[in-house]
């Protein structure tokens, strides 16, 4: 019931989202092709919302055809937004990124192909996620919260690690985080995506991993990892008997993370306020909002202004938290 009562008030905040928005008529005529350049694999969670929004944009006064998910996985997200400050500014290419790409790796990265705050605009956001701490058959059993965790770390050091999906992600420096501020060193193993170091996990190769939760829930409900904790504000609804870190005394880890839209600079506000309704209809949509579910992921909207306010506060937020765990790119 939890999970049944938490996409009733979703769908209730996105009808309140989607109620002032300015009107389709902003656009003289629909465009007749709309491209979404999304950066990481085919098949994540992420390409899934990209895909199935774009499937709900056609027929409306923004598009005439659903839209085409052009994967430019690579780079850590970076070749979708390079291909997305060339492209025209008329509303025919977007890019779908977390907000990781925008907030966190001007923070990383000395020499960035693209300015976040230049080179694009906000269009709106399309579903938030939360992470998870999981570990597997390396660690006991008897390990059942992320004090415990901690306090096996410390007496294994050797087999103290956690994967993450990438260096220089979100999960990567919330495991970094808690780390450092508990005094225990948990050596990082990036992967190149959730899939492998989930699957290492599971295998006992590799003691824990930090991910979005989605990725842990089919092997946690099988047994086969358990989740420790979850890093949104409230419990995940889709594993709720999962605390988060907030609950068990580890309040600076969390963390809402979000998939937005961005179109390149420039691009005439008309066709921002009519790709921002579109989206925010589409991701009402109840066959949107069932695939959006089985991957983890929690439907959002809201404006492009909302958004662009969310951008800054986690640039903002992220910038000393990097430079005390001392990550740049070349490190």
């Amino acid at each position: 019931m939890q999970t049944r009562r938490h996409f009733i008030q979703t769908s209730a905040a996105l009808a309140a989202a989607t109620a002032g928005l300015a009107p389709f008529s902003a656009l003289a005529q629909a465009l007749e092709q709309v491209k979404i350049l999304y950066g990481f694999p085919a098949g994540s969670s992420g390409d899934i919302c990209a895909r199935r929004v774009g499937d709900k944009l056609g027929g409306t006064a923004y598009a005439k055809n659903n839209a085409i998910v052009d994967t430019k996985a690579g780079a850590g997200g970076r070749i979708a937004l390079e291909g997305l400050k060339m492209a025209a500014a008329d509303g025919s290419v977007l890019a779908m990124t977390p907000f990781s790409c925008m907030s966190l790796y001007p923070h990383i990265y000395k020499k960035l192909a693209y300015d976040p705050f230049k080179d694009f605009v906000p269009v709106g956001t399309a579903s938030a996620m939360h992470h998870g701490l999981a570990v597997g058959p390396l660690v006991p059993g008897s390990v059942r919260n992320v004090q415990d965790f901690l306090a096996w770390a410390k007496a294994n050091p050797k087999d103290a690690s956690y994967g993450s999906p990438a260096a220089g992600s979100t999960p990567h420096f919330i495991g970094a985080l808690l780390g450092m501020n508990n005094n225990v060193e948990l050596k990082h193993v990036p992967y190149r995506g959730s899939v492998p170091g989930v699957t290492d996990v599971v295998g006992g190769q590799l003691a824990a991993m930090v991910t979005p939760h989605g990725d842990f829930i089919p092997n946690h409900k099988a047994g086969k990892l358990r989740i420790l904790a979850t890093s949104g504000k409230q419990r995940s609804p889709f594993v709720p008997e999962v605390p988060t870190f907030a609950e068990q005394g580890f309040a600076d880890l969390t963390v809402e993370e979000w998939f937005g839209f961005y179109a390149p600079a420039k691009t005439p506000a008309a066709v921002i306020a009519a790709a921002n309704t579109a989206i925010n209809l589409a991701i009402k949509d109840k066959s949107v909002i069932d695939s959006l579910t089985v991957v983890g992921l929690i439907p959002f909207g809201g404006s492009a202004e909302d958004m662009a306010r969310s951008q800054k506060l986690e640039f903002d937020r992220w910038g000393p938290l990097i430079k005390k765990i001392g990550f740049t790119a070349e490190s």
